[in-house]
């Protein structure tokens, strides 16, 4: 079994996630995956904003930082730029991060800074009462559209790769191990690195929505889910609904950081 304590800060559980939720298992693959990659604890620094998701860093035992809602990838900028040999992680959810956030989510991709951000999409503000989110799917129930979303969602990943990100990869809760896989790949990737996962809400998306329990919305990820791979070779129309996983953008650009410090550089040799 893989030794899940030695990552985790035991005196602040029990945890706060409904009975159902995903996060557990988005945690315990991210855990996983930065094991495998060989990155030590001390070199990790998880930041995150407010949302279901955000409480992850608080039981984690690494460098943490919980900071204002929207604003994780903005602080992880900063920490980033201060502090450029950490692995820096972002854990933020739909809403926090394409909504309240959207700005720094998409110019951070656009500088394609070294980090990786970890996006739990559930298609809803969960934490803060079931609001309608960016990715809340049209005509979809939330405690804000009680008779239906009409606004059309946001496909992160693309958006994400639009805006110039090096490495997108999406999965779901139910592929936990294929998770975990695409984590670590985006952990050893330099620069600006998105892993969307699909994680089940039970109690604030599945429940207005006549959705069934987490095992029924699992089993929807199941079933609805395709290859990457399997997906390019069909038409738009015979992949309409479904959910492409896998890896699907990896390129390799000039990393924010490193082109800062040779400015820094340049400019430090013209005036001495």
């Amino acid at each position: 079994m893989f030794p899940y304590k030695k990552y985790l800060r035991l005196d602040k559980f029990p945890h706060i996630w409904c009975t159902g939720c995903g996060c557990g298992i988005v945690m315990k693959a991210m855990l996983r995956a930065i094991d495998r990659a060989g990155i030590q604890k001390d070199d990790v620094a998880i930041v995150s904003g407010i949302g279901c998701s955000s409480r992850t860093p608080g039981y984690l035992d690494f460098n943490t930082l919980h900071t204002h809602h929207g604003r994780a990838i903005a602080f992880a900028t900063g920490l980033k730029l201060a502090k450029p040999r950490l692995k820096v992680i972002v854990v933020t959810g739909d809403g926090d991060a394409t909504a309240i956030g959207g700005n720094h989510f998409i110019h951070a991709a656009r500088r394609n800074l070294d980090m990786t951000v970890l996006l739990y999409n559930n298609h809803i503000y969960g934490m803060t009462g079931g609001q309608v989110s960016p990715t809340t799917p049209f005509g979809k129930k939330a405690s804000t559209a009680p008779y239906g979303s009409t606004e059309p969602d946001f496909d992160i990943s693309n958006l994400a790769i639009a805006a110039g990100a090096a490495f997108v990869a999406r999965s779901t809760c139910y592929h936990a191990t294929q998770l975990d896989k695409l984590i670590e790949k985006a952990l050893l990737k330099k620069g600006f690195a998105l892993i969307e996962v699909l994680t089940q809400c039970p109690t604030y998306y599945g429940r207005p929505n006549r959705l069934g329990s987490a095992v029924d919305m699992l089993k929807y990820y199941k079933e609805n889910s395709i290859p990457v791979e399997t997906a390019r070779k069909l038409s738009p129309e015979e992949i309409k609904g479904k959910i492409t996983i896998g890896v699907l953008h990896d390129i390799e650009r000039p990393e924010f950081c490193e082109e800062y410090q040779k400015l820094v550089d340049r400019v430090r040799i013209k005036n001495e």
